[in-house]
């Protein structure tokens, strides 16, 4: 399982993603927007509008999302 956090610098929900997803001790590479602003089209045409997004693997939503945060650390504990 491969999660990618596409963040920016001062952004709350993607603050309160990173720290739920650390706190569940999953892996996952951070894209800052702020730094590669060329990542934002593509996430704009998968309709996304508002940070975080998370993709895993082929699926992504944004904002902050506990229960998605939650499904993941069950995955992991599984191993699927």
């Amino acid at each position: 399982m491969r999660i990618i956090i596409y963040t920016r610098d001062n952004c709350v929900q993607c603050n309160a993603t990173k720290s739920a997803l650390d706190r569940s001790g999953l892996d996952y590479h951070l894209i800052n927007l702020d730094e590669q602003p060329e990542e934002i089209a593509a996430l704009k045409a998968l309709g996304h509008r508002q940070l975080p997004v998370v993709r895993v693997d082929e699926e992504s939503w944004s904002g902050f999302r506990p229960d998605k945060i939650a499904a993941l650390r069950q995955l992991a504990a599984t191993g699927a």
